[in-house]
């Protein structure tokens, strides 16, 4: 090969597999082609345009259970040449130290195919991104607000080749928007929408509904205490992601530190819940393999409120034994030093018509709309601390009266899915888009909630 451009005729497998002729032994190659344009915007005028074609080489050795690496972004010979040959002197290094415990690279299987491709999406249009801020700034300016956000498409094309025989490409799209709607007081008010396509994207209503978070009257401050609290999907969702690394992390599981350790087989969540990682669910971002060229397949995590399983990349699956294969789940070449986790969870909804009905009999309580700033506090509790933003208001009588200025919360998540009382039945892919690294995009497809005992330590300060 030599340092020309990718031609777009040619599979970007294909690149890997010439590659990965660099790598002596045991080895696998991945390439990862992004291609993604990005809009910021505040005060309702665009501020940012970003966009980037980006091309990632990724040479994994792997020696007497020991793996070594290396990352460039050239399919330059002499640069390939290199890299691999630092890739086998940090595994060579490593087995000098003894063996270690990476139980080798996987033998090729056909991934599922799950789609995740927009063609539409895949052109990276700026018009379109010119449109879906020119109707947002709209929108926002009907309720004399203005908005602040961004939006975001891109295209990323991963391709895996190793000696084992593994030969796999996928190209997916995803699109995202967020938009956070600001009187002249500073009150403000939070929606967003994620999806495959950025057609699907409704910048007009995130708009809209972030705007009608939006109060004009004073907030209030609560005292400490447990409140019933009814969570918008987006404070759902990073609640989950968090719980897919505190809980479902397969490395972290068979070390002892997992929140599900000893657990799995038991209650932890209300009977209503019920998790998985369901990466051919048509409303989230799928994937076909991980990082190892494993096929992703569907994995039940919570059933009927009952800790089921956890995910595993070939490392976690190994350490586990007891022939334990992996789940599809690896987040690296060789598995991520953190443990695999979960990227496409999906939480089933419940009974309820909407959020209307779940804030029916509650006399004083919460709404939460999205959660910031949240950081972990204890990992084999699942308990977290952060603060509530952009739509926190109090519930009385069943409706939602005075807005609240924004609450620290410290409180468990599977204490939390044990409270839950109800959830609706509609359910909304929820994600963060703001891609300040490698774009991978994931989401979480869940329902808003209704959970009684949500602990408030306290108000946050303003900013």
């Amino acid at each position: 090969m030599s340092g020309e451009p990718l031609r777009h005729e040619e599979a970007l497998v294909d690149y890997a597999e010439r590659a990965l002729e660099h790598l002596a032994g045991e080895g696998q190659v991945t390439l990862v082609h992004e291609r993604s344009l990005t809009s910021r915007f505040a005060r309702s005028r665009p501020t940012q345009a970003t966009e980037v074609d980006d091309l990632s080489v990724h040479l994994l050795c792997v020696r007497d259970g020991q793996t070594g690496s290396a990352v460039i972004n050239s399919l330059d010979d002499g640069q390939l040449a290199a890299a691999a040959g630092r890739a086998l002197a940090a595994a060579q290094a490593g087995a000098g130290a003894g063996p270690g415990d990476y139980p080798g690279l996987a033998d090729p299987a056909p991934p599922p195919e799950y789609g995740g491709h927009d063609p539409r999406t895949a052109r990276l249009d700026p018009a379109e991104a010119g449109a879906a801020l020119e109707a947002a700034f709209e929108e926002a300016a009907r309720s004399g607000l203005e908005a602040f956000g961004i939006w975001s498409a891109g295209e990323v094309t991963t391709a895996i080749a190793s000696t084992t025989g593994v030969h796999v490409e996928q190209a997916v799209t995803d699109a995202y928007l967020k938009v956070i709607c600001r009187d002249a007081g500073g009150r403000s008010g939070f929606a967003s929408d994620a999806a495959v396509a950025s057609a699907a994207l409704d910048a007009r209503g995130v708009a809209r509904r972030a705007a009608a978070k939006v109060s004009s009257q004073d907030a209030v401050a609560l005292a400490p205490g447990e409140y019933t609290v009814v969570l918008a999907p987006e404070a759902v969702g990073t609640l989950l992601e968090f719980l897919a690394g505190l809980a479902f992390n397969g490395l972290a599981h068979v070390e002892g530190r997992g929140a599900l350790a000893g657990r799995l087989g038991t209650q932890v969540a209300h009977p209503e819940i019920n998790l998985a990682d369901a990466p051919r669910h048509p409303h989230t971002l799928p994937r076909s393999f991980d990082a190892e060229g494993v096929p992703k397949r569907p994995l039940p995590l919570i059933q009927d409120g009952v800790a089921y399983r956890v995910a595993h990349d070939r490392r976690s699956a190994a350490r586990a034994g007891g022939g334990t294969a992996s789940t599809g789940h690896a987040l690296a070449p060789g598995g991520d030093l953190g443990g695999p986790r979960p990227t496409n969870l999906v939480l089933a909804g419940g009974g309820c018509s909407g959020e209307r009905e779940l804030m029916e009999g509650i006399e004083r309580g919460l709404y939460v709309t999205r959660l910031w700033y949240v950081n972990v506090v204890q990992d084999g509790q699942t308990l977290l601390t952060g603060v509530t933003r952009d739509g926190t208001f109090l519930i009385e009588d069943g409706e939602l009266t005075r807005p609240v200025r924004g609450q620290r919360f410290t409180d468990s998540v599977l204490g939390l899915l044990r409270r839950t009382e109800a959830l609706t039945a509609g359910v909304r892919l929820v994600c963060e888009g703001d891609f300040y690294g490698r774009r991978f995009a994931t989401g979480v497809l869940c329902p808003a909630l209704r959970a009684h005992g949500f602990r408030i330590t306290g108000t946050a300060p303003d900013g």
